[in-house]
């Protein structure tokens, strides 16, 4: 066995001298300063806010001219980014494609650890080529410490791909050239020296929630703060549905908002143009097209057809 890379520098493998003495805490000393070390995380994502919003911008472009949000990580890092991509279409009612989480060891990693799969440089070339990643995509890679091989390989071939390229990491290093859009989230040391899947973990999914929502906010799929474009595929999404539906027409009855997305086969949106427009559901599709599936414009808009 090889000597490996020295990470001793890496921040987030820094001892915390506030959990010095873990071992000998009580149980709830533990709990406690594991709580007060999370608002650390919550810092962070404040602090890189620009960054994030600068890449959802990005992003948002890549996905209007029919590219993918792609994220790939190893660890807790890529089970994050599978996370908050398996999540965007019950939310938005986005194509399943438009948002992709790729993880090192492939799905079986996400329940089992496969941890060996992270010092592959090419481990993700495979799966790029599956996906024909390209100049309309925009990748993230996450690497908590920002050395994980297979996350810094697939940068670099995502970048050699056309795509733009991102970086999430948890310690600041060494910008990699490859990288269009840095985004450092210093969280600094883990009460549990190393074990990222605490704050560094809280800080990755504070940051992906934030550029998913942010693009889907800019792609028209929220109304105000409400969810207009969810897919209302099980009961509490039919209830939320009805609820956000009898919003834009409290005199309905919830009753009388589940006729309108049964009509709607369960799009809240399209329910919502054919009640503001009295039209069919084939006439409220071309409307919202007619408006770039923007709800705001199409319902004050009263030519668009």
């Amino acid at each position: 066995m090889l000597l490996p890379p020295d990470r001793s520098h890496v921040a987030t493998e820094a001892r915390n001298a506030a959990s010095a003495a873990l071992d000998v805490m009580s149980t709830l000393e533990v709990v406690q300063l594991l709580a007060r070390d999370q608002h650390d995380a919550v810092a962070a994502v404040e602090a890189c806010a620009a960054e994030l919003a600068a890449f959802a911008e990005v992003a948002a472009a890549q996905l209007a001219q029919g590219g993918r949000l792609i994220y790939a990580g190893a660890g807790t890092s890529g089970r994050l980014g599978v996370l908050d991509a398996s999540e965007c279409p019950p939310t938005f009612r986005s194509d399943p494609a438009q948002v992709v989480g790729i993880m090192a060891g492939g799905d079986g990693a996400l329940r089992k650890s496969s941890e060996g799969r992270e010092d592959e440089w090419e481990g993700i070339a495979e799966e790029f080529e599956r996906l024909g990643v390209c100049e309309k995509d925009a990748f993230v890679g996450i690497a908590a410490g920002g050395t994980t091989p297979y996350v810094l390989g697939a940068l670099r071939l995502a970048k050699a791909r056309g795509a733009v390229t991102a970086f999430l990491t948890c310690a600041p290093h060494a910008r990699p050239e490859c990288c269009d859009h840095w985004l450092v989230l210093a969280t600094g040391p883990e009460v549990l020296t190393g074990s990222t899947r605490l704050k560094a973990g809280t800080a990755t999914k504070i940051a992906l929630n934030a550029i998913t929502t942010a693009v889907f906010v800019k792609r028209g799929k929220v109304y105000g703060n409400l969810m207009v474009d969810l897919a209302a595929t099980n009961d509490k999404l039919v209830d939320r549905a009805i609820r956000i539906y009898r919003e834009f027409f409290p005199s309905d009855t919830s009753a009388s908002a589940l006729d309108a997305l049964r009509n709607a086969e369960g799009s809240l949106k399209l329910a919502l143009v054919m009640r503001a427009h009295q039209c069919s559901r084939s006439a409220a599709s071309a409307r919202l097209a007619a408006c770039e599936d923007n709800l705001r414009a199409c319902l004050h808009r009263d030519d668009a057809h």
